[in-house]
């Protein structure tokens, strides 16, 4: 499978090229709406919740330490929720030219992938401008961000794949992703700090694997701490049995894709 990729490396990068020009044609703002999206959502978090939780953000003296915050975990946010909810639509989306074209199945998500972790370089980029009119800019920790974008979109790949593949043949997989994706936003340290939750429902913050990868944002733009290995070593795990467990999926279920199309 990955000597096919390879093979198909011209196809990939040419669909992702495609993709992008596709996403803006006809928008007079074209990428500015990689910045004005999440930076629409920041605003009216900001807004309703920055008064009540500025003063529980811990160790900084930001003034706009809450934005930062949220920004910070919803771009980390954005990435996962994006490969993962489109990696798990794209085999139905695509049925009518995987039904044409003979290609590698698996060149759909790598696309998928490649088109995601652009925007959201991009969309990193635009951030950190909008934190230099905060009067903030990270220090050396932003070197941890990279570590952060291998892991939740390899995380994000692999049960995208997963669950893409296990759509063709079930349907409502798709329709229940879009809800758990919504419980697992607010399940995540995003909107709130994580030394707010009860004690109670503590365990389901730790439990989860995104709250350290999303951490990695907050910790390196905000707080300008590296990441604990120690917190990393689970999702990491997690991340690459979900991609080797994607690939033997895959491969064993390939062949009958089309037809369950």
């Amino acid at each position: 499978m990955l000597r096919n990729l390879w093979r198909y490396r011209y196809f990939i990068l040419a669909s992702i090229r495609a993709e992008m020009k596709g996403r803006f044609a006809r928008s007079r703002l074209g990428g500015l709406w990689f910045l004005l999206n999440p930076l629409a959502q920041a605003l009216i978090f900001s807004i309703v919740l920055s008064q009540v939780l500025r003063a529980r953000l811990p160790d900084t003296d930001v003034d706009a330490a809450y934005p930062i915050y949220l920004l910070s975990g919803l771009a980390a946010w954005t990435l996962f929720s994006e490969i993962l909810g489109r990696s798990t639509t794209i085999f139905i989306e695509q049925a009518s030219v995987m039904k044409k074209i003979s290609f590698p199945r698996l060149c759909l998500p790598v696309i998928v992938w490649g088109s995601a972790l652009t925007g959201h370089v991009l969309l990193v980029a635009a951030i950190l401008v909008v934190f230099l009119f905060f009067g903030h800019f990270p220090g050396w920790s932003i070197l941890a961000v990279p570590l952060g974008i291998v892991l939740i979109s390899a995380f994000a790949f692999g049960l995208g794949i997963i669950l893409g593949v296990l759509n063709v043949f079930v349907r409502d997989i798709g329709q229940v992703v879009a809800i758990v994706l919504q419980l697992w936003f607010w399940l995540t340290p995003i909107v709130y700090p994580p030394g707010i939750v009860p004690e109670s429902f503590r365990w389901l913050v730790e439990m989860n694997p995104m709250a350290p990868l999303v951490g990695i944002y907050q910790d390196a733009l905000l707080y300008d701490r590296w990441p604990q290995p120690e917190a990393l070593a689970v999702p990491a795990l997690l991340a690459a049995a979900a991609v080797v467990f994607a690939f033997a999926l895959f491969r064993r279920a390939s062949p009958e894709l089309v037809d369950a199309l």
